[in-house]
């Protein structure tokens, strides 16, 4: 099982903070495009990840109960 955060727009769209899948030993780039085909997540492409709060390469191995987070790009002023 693996839980992932959402934040800001992410969580918006799909109205809830987390989601949680039963996957595990896949890349950060497999599991956005699960993400992206199962909820409709476009912009997943544009999302920085981390895995149990460190951030992460698209290459990066995905394992049963790690956590992560989709950050969007941030903006200010």
């Amino acid at each position: 099982m693996i839980t992932i955060l959402l934040f800001a727009q992410l969580q918006e769209t799909l109205g809830k903070e987390r989601v949680v899948i039963e996957e595990s030993g896949i890349t950060v780039a497999e599991l956005k495009e699960k993400l992206k085909t199962s909820y409709n997540l476009p912009q997943l492409d544009h999302i920085m990840t981390a895995i149990n709060e460190e951030y992460a390469l698209p290459t990066d191995i995905v394992s049963e109960g790690d956590v992560v987070a989709l950050i969007p790009p941030v903006s200010g002023g």
